[in-house]
C-alpha cells in the first residue's frame, strides 16, 4: 500500500496559483518532505532537478558568488546536465538549511525570476541560525509538514470515504455500526504513529518489531542531531529534557516541571533546551490559560505549560512501551494515566493548524482542569479527553457554565449532541476544525 498525503492537494493548489512564490516546506526529521516533493513532481513536471545540500555540500558554492537567478539556474543546469525550463521543471532545494545563501536566493527568484517553480525543504529551519542567512520574509509561501494524521492513515489503507466524512466534520453521517472497527484502527494508529517510514513498514508487513526498529532509528537520528547542531553543554541539556518527557506526561498533573529533568533544576537552565526542541519540530508546547476570553493569546501563561511530542509512535518508543501493547490495544488508553490519548489529540489538533492550550482553575479548593482549549473564529471551545470508561465531565460542565461555552468531550464514545456539549469519538478528532466551522456557520 502507498501512503496517501493530504499535503499533495496543497502542492497542487500552489502550482495552480498564478505568479506563485517559491514554496518552503518545513518539518521535523522523517516526516516525509523529500518523498512528498518527488511524488508531487512525478505527476506535474517533465523533470525535477534535486539539489540536496546535505548530501552534496559542494552545491552551496553555486550560491557564494552572487544571487542572480539566471546565473544560478545556468550553473545548476551544467551541474546536473539537465535543462531547467519554466513551468516544465521543478527546481528542488532539499535540506536548504545547510546553505544559508541558497535560502536567501529565494527572495531574488521571487523578485526577478517568478516563472521558475521552486520548492525548498528544511528539517530544522527554526534552529539553523547562520550569520550569513537572510530569511526571505514575505518572499516565500510557507508550509509545515507533520506526521500522517489519522485520516491520512485511513486514506492509506483504502478507507477514503470514512476519512473524507471525518475531514468534513460530518460526524452525524457515520453509522454506529462502524464504531468498533474505527476504535480498533485508532488504537493501531496510536501505537504505530504517523511517521511515514514506520507507517509504511506497518502497511507492508504488519510486524510490530519492524515498526519499533524504525521508530528507534528515528530516535537515534534525533540524538545525533542534538550533538551536531547544538553546543556540547546545550546538547546535554536537550538530551536530558527529551528523555524525561515520558515522565512528565506520566504525572497526574502533566504540567512541565523542571525538577523532573534534574533535582533542583531551574527554568533558566533548561529554557533554551526546550526552545531548541520546539524549533526542531519534535515537541509541542501547550501553554496554560489564565482565563477563557478572546483572544486566547492574551491569556497565555509564560511559565506554566505542558509538553507533548510530535508523534504517538515516537512517544511509545521513547518510553519503551512494550511491543505486545499492539496486541492488547486497550492498554494504550491507560498508559501514562491516559496521557497517551491526550498526545494523540494534541497531534491531530496541530495537523489541523489549531494551536492547543489548556486551562486550570487557580482555586485549590475546587480544582478543575480542561485538557485542551481551542479558538475557532471568535468562539472558544474547551475539550475534555476521556481515556477510560468513566466519561463524567465535571470539569467541562463547570467551565462551560462559568464562561458560557459549548464543550467538546472526546473518548471511546459515540457522536451525540447535547445542549451544552458535543460528544465525539476519538477517531473523529482529525475533523474537529471542520465540525466547529460548520457548527458556527449554522448559528449565523
Amino acid at each position: 500500500m502507498r501512503l496517501q498525503r493530504a499535503a499533495l492537494k496543497t502542492l497542487n493548489q500552489w502550482k495552480a496559483a498564478p505568479d506563485h512564490k517559491p514554496l518552503l516546506i518545513r518539518g521535523a526529521r522523517q516526516t516525509g518532505k523529500t518523498w512528498l516533493v518527488n511524488e508531487f513532481a512525478n505527476g506535474q513536471y517533465d523533470n525535477i532537478v534535486s539539489a540536496d545540500f546535505m548530501q552534496r555540500p559542494s552545491l552551496a558554492g553555486i550560491f557564494e558568488q552572487d544571487l542572480d537567478p539566471q546565473r544560478i539556474v545556468r550553473q545548476l543546469e551544467l551541474t546536473f546536465n539537465q535543462r531547467i525550463l519554466p513551468g516544465k521543471t521543478l527546481l528542488f532545494f532539499d535540506e536548504i538549511q545547510e546553505s544559508p545563501r541558497a535560502l536567501t536566493s529565494l527572495k531574488y527568484f521571487t523578485e526577478q525570476a517568478t516563472d521558475y517553480d521552486i520548492i525548498a525543504t528544511g528539517s530544522y529551519m527554526g534552529i539553523s541560525k547562520h550569520s550569513k542567512a537572510s530569511f526571505p520574509v514575505g518572499k516565500v509561501t510557507m508550509m509545515n509538514l507533520h506526521p500522517l494524521s489519522f485520516t491520512e492513515y485511513l486514506d492509506s489503507i483504502g478507507q477514503n470515504m470514512i476519512a473524507d466524512t471525518i475531514r468534513q466534520g460530518r460526524f452525524e453521517d457515520i453509522p454506529q455500526a462502524l464504531e468498533p472497527r474505527m476504535n480498533d484502527l485508532l488504537k493501531t494508529y496510536m501505537w504505530v504513529g504517523g511517521m511515514p517510514a514506520a507507517l509504511s513498514a506497518h502497511l507492508d508487513n504488519g510486524i510490530p518489531q519492524d515498526v519499533r526498529a524504525i521508530q528507534q532509528d528515528i530516535l537515534n537520528a534525533y540524538d545525533l542531531d542534538f550533538s551536531k547542531h547544538a553546543a556540547y553543554t546545550l546538547g546535554e541539556r536537550i538530551r536530558l529534557v527529551w528523555n524525561t518527557l515520558p515522565s512528565q506526561l506520566a504525572k497526574e498533573n502533566r504540567k512541565f516541571v523542571y525538577g523532573v529533568v534534574r533535582r533542583g533544576a531551574r527554568a533558566r537552565e533548561y529554557e533554551e533546551a526546550l526552545n531548541w526542541l520546539t524549533d526542531y519540530g519534535i515537541i509541542t508546547k501547550v501553554p496554560c490559560l489564565d482565563a477563557l476570553h478572546i483572544p486566547l493569546t492574551g491569556y497565555e501563561s509564560l511559565n506554566t505549560f505542558k509538553i507533548y511530542l510530535e508523534d504517538t509512535g515516537i512517544l511509545g518508543a521513547l518510553s519503551g512501551l512494550e511491543v505486545d501493547t499492539l496486541v492488547n490495544k486497550s492498554k494504550l488508553f491507560s498508559e501514562f494515566k491516559g496521557a497517551f490519548v491526550e498526545q494523540y489529540v494534541c497531534q491531530q489538533l496541530v495537523v489541523q493548524g489549531i494551536k492547543p492550550r489548556y486551562w486550570t482553575n487557580p482555586n485549590p479548593q475546587g480544582r478543575a482542569e480542561i485538557d485542551f482549549v481551542v479558538e475557532q473564529g471568535d468562539e472558544i471551545f474547551p475539550i475534555e479527553v476521556k481515556s477510560s470508561s468513566n466519561i463524567r465531565a465535571k470539569s467541562l460542565a463547570y467551565v462551560c457554565s462559568r464562561y458560557g461555552l459549548h464543550g467538546i468531550r472526546t473518548g471511546e464514545i459515540g457522536y451525540r449532541e447535547q445542549d451544552w456539549m458535543t460528544n465525539i469519538p476519538l477517531w473523529c478528532v482529525d475533523g474537529l476544525s471542520a465540525y466547529l466551522k460548520r457548527r458556527i456557520a449554522k448559528k449565523e
